[in-house]
């Protein structure tokens, strides 16, 4: 079994070329960042990821965590894994200045979590849902809440959790029935059940401070009568120090498929007096406040689909390098060799590194409009970036998480029968991808969320000025003096036109046939993916041609080879997505519910 080594070299490429980190060190806020902190960032990074994290992965996903009488105990060497995580400061790192945190560009913090996804995606989970927290509490609690919960939670002294879910309640919120009934000192009393709490409990934190959505007793029906509240483990007394048990509790855990030593819990609010809990911000605006919470997750999800990609590639490329099998063919030369020299293997390693290069490209692009969007001092740049940025996110979360499913899938089969014991490590990662679509929303509600909010509503404005952008790149490399960069020009062209023409489609059918559109959603969002990362691959491919004389030529060359193995081999999906979408909805809603 390989361990994981941080991609650090790719990483600071996509950054710098792609995301224009140069740029963003100039933005307000970063005048302490550099190069060489930055650098330094993801060199002490990776060695946390290497030494400490992915150690406990495969020991953590055989063994899982227990649960007994309400308390969960998590699986040996994370409880101490954690106490290093935040003595060393990475919790807070995303975090704001104001709260404790370091405060360093989002651009940065991405691909830093990227590690911390790699290594053990179960427990970089805690952090993800904690850092979700203080941002929805920061951007909408009180003065109050931000001063008693924000700088412990931010620390990774106490940690947070997003209760959204119900038993009867799973994508539809408006179902919701956990209540929030006025206590008459400013507090509320929370009852209900939620399922599906990410860390919901452990053993790793002091306290655990749980965002719930409730609703009030006068609330109007559906989602615009659900409010937000602050609902602590512990209570907290006026001098910070932890009180009395709250009334909250965790029934079970879920036995999963997949991310065995994140504790998934059954949590339950009130099953006596009423779990005390806290209002944020106004009432029935609480799912508002929510989604500022889960957008940053739906990022780090998709951002998930990167980084186990990569472990996975990590994981087939070494066993490939190790494994003799087999003739080679063509190779009359009688020796042996490892796998990694049938043609095979390496059209599927190929396809790992191209199609994982691709998603980390676009999870970094869209990390620095956040950024840009954020803190440019020019509005019209932070109104485009902001544009930019809620246009791609529902692609990142599902292109990035549906293409690692074929990637892990792949590392699988590069093992081959070995790639089906558990022991290589390489069904971990497939069964820690699986989750990736599923949770913060479906590949099919980010889908629908694009074609609806992102593209027909806003009259595909922004789709429109990102297919503008792709178009000159287009133009660049087709004018460009190297045959190569011409070649991937054209053929990224029929990619821009594939999506093109799918637009037109769907900004003319969405009103008139919203069944056809919807029918045509997860195929939209992929095709979006697929340009979107191959025009920053055909981006890759006129930095590499310059700096191919360079002391780096090795890393540019492969570079430039990555990319034309994208160009040529994944971006050609575009027309049958493009088809499936325009001439395919017909035939998935024409059959009779009987005869299914």
């Amino acid at each position: 079994m390989t361990t994981y080594t941080a991609p650090v070299r790719d990483m600071l490429f996509a950054m710098n070329e792609l995301a224009g980190l140069e740029d963003i060190y100039s933005l307000p806020g970063n005048e302490d960042v550099s190069a060489d902190l930055v650098e330094a960032i993801l060199d002490e990074a990776g060695k946390f990821a290497a030494e400490v994290l992915a150690p406990i992965n495969a020991p953590g996903d055989r063994q899982g965590n227990t649960w007994r009488d309400g308390e969960v105990s998590t699986a040996d060497g994370f409880k101490q894994a954690y106490e290093v995580f935040c003595d060393t400061g990475w919790n807070g790192m995303p975090s704001s200045t104001e709260f404790g945190g370091q405060g360093l560009p989002v651009t940065v913090s991405t691909a830093v979590l990227e590690m911390w996804k790699s290594a053990n995606m179960s427990f970089s989970l805690c952090q993800m849902l904690t850092l979700g927290a203080v941002e929805a509490i920061a951007h909408h609690g009180s003065d109050e809440l931000k001063s008693t919960y924000l700088p412990n939670m931010v620390s990774g002294k106490w940690t947070g959790t997003m209760n959204l879910t119900e038993p009867q309640a799973g994508s539809d919120l408006a179902a919701v029935r956990s209540k929030a009934e006025p206590r008459g000192d400013g507090s509320y009393a929370l009852s209900g059940t939620k399922i599906f709490i990410t860390w919901g409990e452990h053993d790793m934190a002091e306290n655990i401070i749980h965002l719930v959505l409730a609703r009030l007793p006068d609330a109007p029906p559906g989602v615009k009568g659900i409010s937000l509240f602050v609902a602590p483990k512990f209570l907290v007394n006026a001098d910070g120090s932890l009180g009395a048990r709250n009334d909250l509790v965790c029934a079970s855990i879920e036995h999963k498929m997949g991310i065995h030593a994140s504790p998934t819990a059954v949590m339950v609010f009130g099953e006596k007096e009423g779990a005390i809990g806290y209002l944020v911000g106004e009432p029935n605006r609480g799912l508002e406040y929510m989604f500022t919470m889960m957008n940053h997750a739906r990022l780090n999800v998709g951002l998930e689909g990167v980084a186990i990609a990569e472990r996975a590639y990590q994981a087939a490329l070494g066993y490939a390098r190790e494994r003799v099998q087999g003739r080679i063919i063509g190779d009359k030369s009688g020796a042996t060799r490892p796998i990694l020299h049938h043609p095979d293997v390496r059209r599927m390693l190929m396809d790992m590194k191209a199609r994982t290069e691709a998603t980390r490209a676009l999870a970094y692009y869209v990390a620095g409009c956040m950024d840009r969007a954020r803190s440019d001092a020019d509005e019209n740049v932070r109104k485009d970036n902001q544009s930019r940025l809620e246009l791609l996110t529902p692609v990142v979360k599902g292109w990035c998480t549906e293409t690692a499913q074929s990637v892990t899938w792949n590392g699988i089969q590069v093992h081959g029968g070995m790639g089906f014991i558990e022991e290589t490590g390489a069904c971990q990662h497939m069964r820690d991808a699986r989750i990736t679509t599923i949770y913060e929303g479906t590949t099919a509600i980010q889908a629908n969320d694009l074609i609806g909010r992102k593209v027909a509503r806003e009259g595909g404005h922004a789709m429109a000025a990102l297919i503008e952008e792709m178009s000159v790149t287009r133009a660049q490399l087709e004018a460009h003096a190297d045959s190569q960069l011409q070649k991937i020009g054209a053929s990224f062209g029929k990619g821009i036109l594939a999506l093109r023409e799918a637009t037109d489609w769907l900004l003319a059918n969405y009103e008139r046939n919203p069944q056809a559109a919807a029918a045509g959603a997860v195929p939209f969002l992929k095709l979006a993916g697929t340009v979107a990362g191959a025009w920053l691959m055909a981006r890759s491919t006129a930095i590499a041609i310059e700096r191919m004389q360079g002391p780096d030529a090795g890393f540019y060359g492969a570079k430039l080879v990555t990319a034309r193995y994208f160009v040529e081999h994944v971006l050609p999906e575009a027309n049958s997505l493009r088809d499936a979408i325009v001439n395919g909805a017909e035939s998935v809603l024409a059959l009779p519910e009987e005869l299914f």
